[in-house]
């Protein structure tokens, strides 16, 4: 068996690929896997440090501007989505997938509508609500679409080829307890752990936010251990932390599965892949949404949280710094409401993603065999 996944830009689009390429090696034996990303995006990194061979097509995004330079970037992406074309068939006469699965970014497009077109079993998934622009473009040619929520599927006119699977996370997610994660980061006390981060370059905004909170904190005696995330902001903000074991100020979370799991409440945006992970481990959350993001779609994931009962969302427009200590510290001192958010989560939660989207495909490839 051959499977060729594309994907790129995000990790909320890189990390379902990878956990899914696991999974039908860990099941089918000598099973061949092949990525396909984008020239320079950041799969042509994460993905060779899991272990995989990825290829690149030469493609850039559209800009949803009339202004001059945009224009001119969106004449250079239509002169790149011809050019990929040629690469993504050149890509598919060399490694011959029986499968192809794209799990967004603009890589997709072009090597996921040329399989489809030579007949090849094809699939996306789409981890936020409201698709992109590739995954809604790919709905009309590709064999199934798999959904992380079942409010996506409204979104889709191909009804028909819509399945609700989830979204799949690292399996190391699951691998702790709270009371064995709190051990590993040696907090000995029974006081809450806060985890705030606002993506892998962090946010100024957010982060100006957080620096009021930790003198709050030191005001009220430290009543909670808070474990933040700064990214690029954190020589800067190093200076200006209170001096305390119960803050833990870091660059970059690299072992956030164990950090998630030790967390009583996360604060933190709501890009894909990590509202994938707070469902998964039915983690409370307070989300900001980026204001950012095309569509608005972190809003929309996050209304889906919120809907549900499991979040509070919080605009970016309308936080201060009143307002979040306020939010936080009352979720961190009602552990009762927490665990209200905790089992609101596992309800909208279904049986486990990969496990749902390995499923799909295997059902796609039984039924392509057999009418092919």
């Amino acid at each position: 068996m051959k499977i060729l996944f594309t994907c790129g830009g995000t990790a909320g689009h890189i990390n379902p690929a990878v956990s899914l390429a696991r999974m039908f090696q860990a099941r089918n034996k000598g099973c061949e896997v092949l990525f396909v990303g984008a020239e320079g995006g950041m799969e042509c990194k994460l993905v060779p440090k899991e272990g995989y061979r990825i290829e690149t097509v030469k493609i850039t995004n559209f800009k949803r501007s009339l202004h001059p330079k945009a224009i001119g970037h969106n004449v250079t992406t239509i002169w790149n989505v011809r050019r990929s074309r040629k690469r993504a068939n050149a890509i598919l006469d060399e490694f011959t997938p029986d499968l192809v699965v794209g799990t967004g970014g603009y890589a997709s497009f072009p090597v996921v509508q040329a399989a489809a077109k030579r007949g090849i079993p094809t699939a996306v998934h789409e981890s936020n609500v409201v698709p992109g622009l590739t995954t809604k473009t790919l709905a009309a040619v590709v064999d199934r679409v798999m959904v992380g929520f079942a409010e996506s599927a409204a979104h889709y006119e191909q009804k028909e080829k819509v399945v609700v699977t989830g979204t799949p996370v690292r399996a190391e997610f699951f691998r702790y307890t709270r009371k064995e994660a709190r051990a590993q980061l040696g907090v000995d006390d029974a006081r809450p752990i806060l985890l705030s981060f606002f993506g892998s370059l962090g946010a100024e905004v957010m982060n100006g936010y957080m620096e009021d909170f930790f003198r709050r904190e030191q005001e009220h005696g430290y009543p909670y251990h808070h474990i933040h995330s700064v990214g690029t902001y954190y020589d800067a903000m190093q200076k200006r932390a209170p001096d305390d074991p119960a803050i833990d100020l870091r660059q970059y979370i690299y072992d956030m599965p164990l950090v998630m799991a030790a967390a009583d409440l996360v604060l933190c945006r709501a890009g894909s892949s990590t509202m994938a992970e707070l469902a998964a481990i039915a983690k409370p959350s307070v989300l900001v949404p980026s204001p950012n993001v095309v569509a608005d779609h972190q809003t929309k994931n996050a209304e889906v949280f919120v809907q549900a009962g499991g979040a509070v969302m919080v605009k970016e427009a309308d936080c201060t710094p009143e307002s979040l200590w306020e939010t936080i510290s009352g979720l961190l001192d009602d552990e009762a409401a927490r665990e209200n958010m905790s089992r609101a989560l596992r309800a909208m939660v279904g049986p486990d993603a990969a496990e749902q989207i390995y499923q799909t495909l295997l059902a796609l490839l039984e039924e392509k065999r057999k009418t092919g």
